[in-house]
């Protein structure tokens, strides 16, 4: 479903490689803690979806061998996927003529909306990489403003469809579960992970 970079795929062994004492946080598990994670998020977070969140991160091989740290960078890492292929299906919608000029309006401001997230998105990594997860938290949170404004912006005008309704959905869903997951690792990494592995 989403395209996921070497550069992730090493930035996640990173996370199980170098030492804990670097780290300052939970110790690579070999357990699976996707399951665990995505029932947690989906208990704290109502609106996220178990199913997205576990299908998702279930897709990406490497998310089975890392830890919270490398999940959260994977669901970051989805989400800026998620991004970039929606820019270029605005690009191909807006080149429609079956779209009438509201919907065309529409698109346009929801490229550009996009075109930004990724742009916060690409920062919000690199303040995470950085362990700035306060920092990284706050542009991902940024980020779930552009499918939701994207979304708003066709509901404008009555009996107007968005043909990017399922593309909003998974972005936002994308953030939030990095957002939950980034939670899970600043308050209750060390518990949580021992939960996991006694499962």
């Amino acid at each position: 479903m989403y395209h996921i970079s070497f550069f992730l795929i090493c930035c996640c062994l990173f996370f199980l490689v170098i030492p804990h004492s670097k780290l300052s946080t939970i110790a690579a598990t070999s357990v699976d803690i996707i399951d665990q994670t995505c029932k947690k998020c989906t208990d704290e977070f109502n609106v996220i979806s178990y199913t997205v969140c576990a299908t998702s991160l279930q897709a990406v091989p490497v998310s089975h061998v890392t830890n919270l740290q490398g999940l959260a960078l994977i669901a970051m890492e989805l989400a800026l996927g998620n991004a970039t292929n929606t820019v270029s299906t605005i690009e191909k919608l807006s080149g429609n003529k079956s779209f009438d000029p509201f919907a065309l309006v529409c698109l346009k401001d929801c490229l550009q909306l996009y075109s930004d997230a990724i742009t916060t998105l690409r920062d919000a990594v690199g303040a995470f990489l950085r362990e700035d997860y306060d920092t990284a938290n706050i542009w991902v949170s940024a980020v779930m403003e552009a499918p939701t404004t994207c979304e708003e912006g066709f509901k404008e005008k009555e009996g107007e469809v968005s043909p990017l309704k399922n593309e909003n959905y998974n972005l936002f869903q994308l953030c939030d579960i990095a957002l939950c997951i980034s939670h899970l690792l600043k308050y209750s990494g060390s518990t949580f992970l021992a939960r996991c592995s006694a499962t």
